[in-house]
């Protein structure tokens, strides 16, 4: 792995977040992230139109006016939206209904728009696609973890209802972790949801500081040469 894929892959997953670190992308964050399930589903539409319209605006930013570059990018963004729609409405349909309005909101997401205009539009295509690629899996990382964490505190399972997006089959991936007889409803609703970016923002705050420590505590002390002079008698 080439060291520029390495720092692209620890900003999009780690370094720079665009979920727990910019902090962009909230209102779907908030709003899909109730199940595991609607979060993997809105991770990977998302990922395909991050790594889609970074690789199609890098190819033609020396074509593009730097005055009308923001409109040619929301119509590059919208198309790839409206192709990943149109193939989740025919092979995910159950998932496609459950995520509704969202799916065509993505053109608006400000992590795809913001990775056009801030890195797609001035690297080579192999960057922007990577740079794309890494960042949509930090989102989708950041999507399926929280919603773990509420499935988990709302309903008591995971991956309930994974065959909408995976098939008939993938109904038997359900865990119920515990039972619940009626359901835990803050987590569930948008406020849990913002509970709970707060703690996953919290953790990675914590986990940095130990970390920053560590690399503190194991960096050697500079080496004092000394020099003898000696006076002539």
């Amino acid at each position: 792995m080439s060291t520029t894929n390495k720092e692209l892959m620890k900003n999009g997953l780690w370094n720079n977040n665009p979920a727990i670190v910019q902090l962009l992308g909230l209102c779907p964050l908030l709003a899909v992230s109730a199940t595991v399930t609607n979060a993997l589903g809105l991770g990977i539409a998302t990922t395909m139109v991050l790594v889609g319209s970074n690789l199609i605006v890098s190819l033609v930013r020396q074509w593009v006016p730097s005055e009308v570059r923001i409109p040619v990018f929301v119509m590059i963004i919208a198309s790839l939206v409206t192709c990943v729609q149109l193939l989740m409405n025919a092979f995910t349909y159950g998932l496609y209904q459950s995520l509704g309005i969202f799916i065509p909101l993505i053109v608006t997401n400000c992590i795809i728009i913001g990775r056009a205009e801030s890195f797609a539009s001035k690297n080579d295509p192999i960057p922007a696609t990577l740079d794309g690629l890494w960042m949509g899996l930090g989102m989708t990382a950041a999507l399926v973890v929280l919603g773990a964490m509420r499935e988990i505190l709302g309903n008591g399972t995971l991956f309930d209802g994974a065959d909408r997006l995976l098939g008939d089959w993938a109904s038997i991936l359900r865990i119920e972790v515990f039972h619940f007889d009626s359901s835990f409803l803050l987590a569930m609703l948008p406020p849990g949801a913002f509970i709970g970016v707060g703690f996953m923002i919290a953790l990675k705050n914590v986990i940095d500081k130990k970390r920053e420590q560590k690399h503190a505590t194991e960096k050697p002390k500079p080496t004092i040469e000394r020099v003898r002079v000696t006076s002539p008698n």
